[in-house]
């Protein structure tokens, strides 16, 4: 075959793979056999309190216990949920930590690629769905009215995410509509308080902590407040527990000793640490605050800041379902109903019963001070 044969015929499957709307994707990446040492992706969010067990097992390096010997890992970090979902949709990640919804945006992407859920890294009311206000706004009697303080005023979250889930809650429980309702960063929130162009917004930790301790704006209220939730996924390629199901395994089993070592409130300050490492632009002091700083009920702080699931017991599939229908009421994803093998529970289950433990594993509590210097 000529060289220039050869390249004919690439232009042509290329096109044909955009034609087909990549329906079908060869994947390139070698699993190896059962045993061999790998080389992992994995894209994980130390931005997003509730997915910080896959910055544990970064920082303490708990997969090397479980992978075979020889095996890499490399930590690709996406500053947003979309990022991470984008490389594992091109199979340049075979493992990923995301927020709910960009987590269930992925496994409706089967065509493209087969991402299932197979943990809850965590879930809690006062992570992403956390309610600030303008310094110059009045003082609130209490979150309810801080809400209907929105009405008429111009607001921002980004879009698509928990936070714009939270917002549209709030807005019908409280009976209000916004004059403005923007999708904005973090950064373009925070840019927009600071000039007086915000009423209000929807954000999550640390990003929420960060506001509170420079006194950009206000906090006054959360999920605590509305009975809503948040939380954060593993998802990982169908392919890797297909041919590599002890690599799948071992992921699974570092996971968990991720989540254990976030139960104790002892490993409080290194955590913070260990945060702190793999983030820029964020104080120690902001990261302890994101996880167990202490709030006052009528600002949406609750004694419990975040709830360590695992698996994916009934109720964690139910408020699945329910986010992903939100989703689907914005257009996001095709379908009303989840598909029946986008979460995949066998792993969590297995290794569970194997260390003779049970969902969840426990929760993080909130604390009343530093335990330690955090400068």
């Amino acid at each position: 075959m000529s060289m220039k044969v050869g390249r004919k015929l690439k232009i042509i499957a290329s096109a044909l793979t955009l034609c087909f709307g990549l329906s079908h994707t060869v994947h390139a990446f070698d699993y190896g056999k059962e045993g061999d040492p790998i080389h992992l992706t994995v894209g994980f969010q130390p931005y997003f309190t509730p997915a910080w067990s896959g910055v544990v097992i970064k920082g303490k390096e708990f997969w090397k216990k479980y992978l075979p010997e020889g095996s890499t890992v490399e930590f690709q970090v996406g500053l947003q949920g979309a990022v991470i979902v984008g490389q594992m949709l091109a199979d340049k990640q075979q493992i990923g930590y995301l927020g709910d919804m960009p987590a269930l945006t992925i496994t409706n992407k089967e065509r493209i690629a087969d991402v299932r859920l197979v943990a809850v890294t965590g879930t809690s009311t006062q992570s992403c769905d956390i309610l600030f206000v303008r310094n110059e706004a009045p003082e609130f009697e209490s979150p309810e009215a801080a809400a209907k303080w929105i009405d008429g005023k111009t607001m921002a979250s980004g879009h698509g995410s928990c936070a714009d889930r939270f917002a549209r809650v709030v807005f019908d429980k409280a009976g209000i509509k916004p004059k403005r309702y923007l999708n904005q960063s973090l950064e373009v929130i925070s840019s927009n308080f600071r000039v007086g162009k915000l009423d209000a917004a929807i954000v999550w930790e640390p990003t929420a902590s960060q506001l509170e301790e420079k006194g950009i704006a206000r906090r006054v209220a959360s999920g605590v407040n509305f009975g809503e939730r948040d939380g954060a996924f593993v998802a990982m390629h169908n392919e890797l527990m297909q041919k590599r199901p002890d690599i799948a395994r071992g992921w699974m089993e570092a996971e968990l000793d991720a989540q254990l070592f976030m139960t104790d409130t002892a490993n409080a300050n290194e955590l913070a640490s260990i945060i702190e490492a793999e983030t820029t632009g964020l104080a120690k002091s902001t990261l302890w605050h994101a996880l167990y700083g202490t709030w006052a009920e009528n600002q949406g702080g609750s004694p419990e800041k975040l709830t360590l699931n695992y698996s994916f017991t009934p109720d964690m599939v139910e408020y699945a379902q329910r986010a992903y229908s939100f989703l689907h009421s914005i257009k996001r994803v095709s379908t009303a109903e989840l598909r029946d093998n986008a979460i995949d529970n066998s792993l969590a289950e297995a290794v569970l019963k194997a260390r003779g433990l049970s969902s969840p594993l426990g929760s993080v509590s909130a604390l009343p001070s530093p335990q330690a210097n955090l400068d």
